[in-house]
């Protein structure tokens, strides 16, 4: 049977262990809205953490936490993973909450994963709570960070069942590519019920637009019925998926699903839907116009460059930026359309990534004075995921977004 870890139990985790810990910069930073999460957004990570909550019981979870290999054949040994639960954000972490996940406790180790699961129960006496999975790279005291609610006022409910990939890796990615399979499992019950939405989304509105944009009043929704557990499922049309076990309930997993290319753009349309963050309106309504897709695209870019070999980079960098904005951003909207994804492929990984309960916060710092930008994003409670975001629209992010944006016609952006 498996061991439950209540919220406080303490673990041996080794003296090495927490002196290394402590003794980083990270981890002076001792609350979770303290610290700086950025690598999670940084183009030359060497792992990715995720955390997938399960919900086994009323106030039990299974942990999936996920490490990504990006580096090639990464050794264990370089990294030091641990995780943490609190229940809220400003409460300090001590170090016997810190609790460490050596080699002997992965789950699996697969050519594309570090994988850990273990089980956690939360008192009754708590109202909200969090995991916090760390990685500490020991070459360069790099620390990757992933936190996920497990009882939070933006989360309905953690579903009881969890999706995996064929290798029986959970499932994290924030998108299937269409056609693919997944198999989805739980201890309770035999099936689950899939809904498919084919919504489009617009573009998102630029920073410094204050408007409220419009908002579809009715979403089309096509109830594809019920599918067994432990069979493989295909997802064969491009939108999003919303599963779930309890139709009276508002509980589910969101699966988008997006073409086979992506998160790498695959056709001139797409290409033209997103260069609108930096032509002007008159260029974009030429180019969604044009009926050479391809002929409108070259004369673009060339008349915006003067230069092909500039063109070339330009365009290598512009969906580049793109790419990690759909691996990183998407939701039930691909990644680029979103306003983290449209902050993102502008402006760059930013330098400082905050989170706390009701929003998420970047800086980006000045390379030519102490000045500081910084761009919110307020967390909006959303059935499909509770991860959703938008940016806190301002008048003030004119300058510097114009700025921005001339320096990407210039061909001057490079992260």
């Amino acid at each position: 049977m498996e061991k439950i870890k209540s919220l406080y139990m303490k673990r041996n985790i080794g003296l090495l262990f927490i002196l290394i810990l402590l003794s980083l910069p990270s981890f002076a930073q001792n609350n979770l809205q303290s610290i700086n999460q950025s690598l999670r957004y940084s183009r030359y990570s060497r792992i990715s953490l995720k955390v997938i909550p399960i919900k086994t019981a009323e106030r039990t979870f299974k942990l999936q936490m996920l490490v990504e290999k990006i580096e090639e054949e990464p050794n264990f040994d370089d990294y030091l993973f641990s995780y943490t639960i609190v229940h809220s954000f400003d409460q300090r972490i001590d170090d016997e909450q810190v609790i460490a996940l050596d080699q002997d406790m992965l789950k699996k180790n697969t050519s594309g994963h570090f994988y850990f699961e273990e089980t956690v129960e939360i008192p009754s006496t708590r109202e909200q709570a969090y995991v916090i999975f760390r990685a500490t790279d020991t070459r360069q005291e790099d620390e990757y960070v992933y936190h996920a609610d497990l009882i939070s006022p933006f989360v309905v409910d953690q579903p009881s069942f969890g999706a995996y990939f064929g290798n029986d890796i959970p499932f994290d990615q924030n998108f299937l590519n269409a056609e693919e399979s997944l198999l989805f499992k739980s201890d309770q019950g035999v099936s689950l019920y899939r809904y498919f939405y084919p919504q489009d989304f617009p573009i998102p509105l630029p920073p410094m637009e204050t408007k409220v944009p419009e908002i579809a009043k009715e979403t089309e929704v096509i109830n594809e019925g019920d599918f067994l557990l432990n069979v493989p499922v295909s997802f064969d049309k491009s939108g999003y998926y919303f599963i779930q076990k309890d139709t009276t309930t508002a509980s589910g997993l969101l699966i988008k699903t997006a073409g086979k290319s992506f998160p790498k753009v695959s056709t001139w349309e797409e290409m033209i839907q997103m260069v609108a963050y930096i032509s002007t309106r008159k260029e974009h309504e030429a180019l969604l116009a044009a009926e050479n897709k391809k002929l409108a695209l070259d004369e673009y870019w060339i008349r915006m460059t003067r230069d092909e070999e500039a063109a070339k980079k330009l365009i290598k960098e512009y969906f580049r930026q793109v790419e990690f904005a759909n691996i990183l951003f998407t939701d039930f909207k691909e990644g680029w359309a979103t306003d983290r994804g449209m902050v993102y492929i502008i402006m760059g990984p930013p330098q400082e990534v905050y989170f706390n309960l009701d929003k998420e916060t970047w800086v980006y710092l000045s390379e030519d004075s102490n000045s500081k930008i910084t761009f919110t994003f307020a967390r909006v409670k959303n059935i499909l995921t509770p991860q959703y975001y938008t940016l806190n629209r301002s008048r003030a992010y004119q300058p510097v977004w114009f700025k921005t944006i001339t320096a990407w016609r210039n061909g001057r952006m490079v992260f």
